[in-house]
């Protein structure tokens, strides 16, 4: 799992089928402070989560097992919303 900010929403009208009804986000993956390592990812939603809400994901083939996802073509899914994120 990695951590990640949702910068963004994703609208794509024409799409593969079996994701019909998914939400995609764009996320941006950050380090435990909040600094952004990578920009630009768009992950499925499984959550509930919004634009500024700092979430957990699984990539490849874990990313298809959340949310009974395991025929869709994705590799990125955001599996939990983080309330606090504490380092010592």
């Amino acid at each position: 799992m990695k951590l990640a900010k949702v910068t963004g929403t994703i609208t794509a009208t024409a799409k593969e089928s079996r994701l019909v009804g998914s939400k995609l986000l764009l996320v941006d993956m950050i380090d435990a402070k909040g600094k952004t390592l990578a920009q630009g990812d768009v992950a499925v939603d499984c959550t509930g989560a919004g634009v500024g809400d700092t979430v957990l994901v699984t990539t490849g083939s874990a990313a298809r097992m959340a949310d009974g996802q395991s025929t869709l073509p994705i590799d990125l899914s955001i599996i939990a919303i983080v309330d606090r994120v504490s380092t010592s």
